[in-house]
């Protein structure tokens, strides 16, 4: 009977609060960071006390860092728990991280066919939500100098004058240039 009357606490004390010191996400994430899970990743940058319930709702709502990353701030915002600021922080360290990946690529990628230039850019445009058309600029060994953004058009189409595609290779005094062009929908081919 006396079960019945019992006050549910609002406020259960955080997940954060019951964890050892070396299980708690910062102490982890300066330990191993490669070790950690992606609730221990998201919970050191989302940082305070309710740092563990904010990103499991992160992944609960968005399902992937990928989805994460094609997430507006406005969106990320949203989850309770979240302020803008915390929202730019997630983005900013997604965006790094996607950074670093490509920059360490880059440069080592010598671009000896077809099938490297796409490797080197594949992840990346494909969490692209519109079409996008890139340039590859490449020195006279094929080293790649720079990959620019000519044009981001709708969903399912994107229009360029060709004077636009030949200029940042000739800004940047590049030898040669590959076209690189998104598929948002995933179907490699016009319909």
């Amino acid at each position: 009977m006396n079960e019945l009357f019992q006050i549910q606490n609002p406020y259960p004390l955080p997940k954060l609060k019951r964890l050892p010191l070396r299980e708690q996400p910062a102490y982890r994430v300066s330990q191993n960071p490669d070790a950690c899970n992606l609730v221990e990743l998201l919970a050191a940058l989302a940082g305070g006390s309710q740092q563990i319930e904010i990103a499991e709702a992160l992944l609960e709502r968005f399902g992937s860092i990928r989805r994460l990353h094609q997430a507006h701030i406005i969106e990320i915002g949203r989850i309770h728990g979240i302020g803008q600021q915390t929202a730019i922080r997630l983005k900013a360290a997604l965006a790094l991280g996607k950074k670093a990946m490509l920059e360490t690529e880059q440069e080592r990628t010598i671009i000896q066919s077809p099938a490297d230039a796409a490797a080197l850019v594949q992840f990346e445009m494909s969490l692209l939500e519109q079409e996008h058309l890139k340039v590859m600029l490449l020195d006279t060994r094929n080293h790649v100098i720079d990959i620019v953004e000519v044009y981001h058009g709708s969903v399912n189409a994107s229009q360029v004058r060709v004077a636009e595609l030949f200029k940042p290779a000739i800004q940047r005094m590049a030898t040669s240039i590959l076209i690189l062009h998104n598929h948002p929908s995933g179907v490699p081919r016009s319909m």
